[in-house]
């Protein structure tokens, strides 16, 4: 095989999927991809052993077909679950990576998901990012490149305006007025959006969905939120603005804590309705420059291995 140079390899992993992207030497992007998702907590259970060792022979698999013949010399992964490069968890997925990748430990970094976020939208200290995707979370990397946060709790102590928020604020609105008056939600575009995804009007197929499906799934559900505000139910449409709300709140937590800097809103949430976006603005101080932009972690993380390890003339 011709050696055609060495890559730099950028990992945006999650629970359900991990994306790959891959620079040269000249941080130049050469291919893109996806494979199965690992995460922080994955190296506690057996099955989660099990689905990383499954990811990680793919994403090798995946690298080596589609850039064959060119070594990985570095790689700088996100990984939701991970708090900092120097815990016990990302110094462990950091040695599996490079015995997979067939790199040196040194030349392979995992940090948070939200590190890589970060530096998809801003350069450390230039702004702030507030991300909505099921969950939601502000995040700010200051010039010393210590990472701060606002929000991202969890579906049990926040999370709001995120999808699963959504979906549980939504469901638990029509759940209390048929207790009310059974058989409302016949009336009720997002009462009739959402039961057609969960399968059933009864509460039998709301409490099987809530409770047996994952985060993931159940933060889907949104969608179905958004198909209401189009048709155009006014409780739906409001909760979609009030989410919005919810996630420039906590843009405007940085504010007040950091100073005045430009804030970046992305997330699959809002690609929903352009009611959330209307709501984020809302939420930030009126003086606080807004960017509403989809963003490419994967790809800010292969730039960043690039930049720690490609040598430089």
């Amino acid at each position: 095989m011709v050696h055609q140079g060495v890559i730099y390899l950028g990992l945006d992993a999650g629970g359900t999927a991990c994306r790959w992207t891959a620079v040269d030497a000249q941080g130049q992007v050469l291919a893109q991809g996806q494979v199965g998702g690992f995460s922080g907590m994955s190296l506690a259970s057996e099955a989660g052993r099990v689905q990383l060792a499954q990811a990680l022979h793919d994403l090798a698999g995946h690298v080596a077909q589609q850039l064959p013949g060119r070594p990985v010399a570095g790689v700088y992964a996100g990984v939701t679950g991970v708090s900092e490069p120097l815990a016990e968890t990302a110094q462990a997925l950091s040695g599996l990576l490079a015995q997979r990748l067939g790199t040196s430990d040194a030349c392979v970094q995992c940090h948070s998901d939200m590190d890589i976020a970060f530096r998809a939208a801003h350069e450390p200290g230039a702004g702030y990012l507030v991300y909505a995707g099921t969950g939601s979370i502000a995040s700010f990397i200051d010039e010393a490149g210590v990472w701060h946060r606002a929000g991202g709790r969890g579906f049990v102590l926040g999370d709001e305006g995120g999808g699963y928020w959504i979906a549980k604020e939504a469901l638990a609105t029509i759940w209390r007025r048929e207790d009310e008056w059974p058989g409302q939600w016949v009336e009720s575009p997002m009462a009739r959006c959402l039961f057609a995804q969960l399968g059933g009007s009864d509460w039998a197929s709301t409490r099987q969905f809530i409770y047996g499906r994952d985060r993931g799934e159940v933060g889907r559900l949104a969608l179905a939120v958004a198909e209401a505000a189009e048709l155009g139910d006014a409780e739906a449409a409001s909760l979609l603005r009030r989410a919005g709300i919810e996630i420039g709140r906590l843009g405007a937590v940085l504010h007040r804590r950091f100073g005045p800097k430009p804030v970046v809103a992305a997330g699959r949430v809002l690609l929903l309705h352009p009611l959330v976006g209307q709501g984020v603005r809302a939420g930030l101080p009126a003086e606080c420059p807004l960017e509403l932009k989809q963003i490419d972690p994967s790809l800010a993380a292969a730039r960043r291995a690039w930049a720690l390890w490609a040598p430089k003339a």
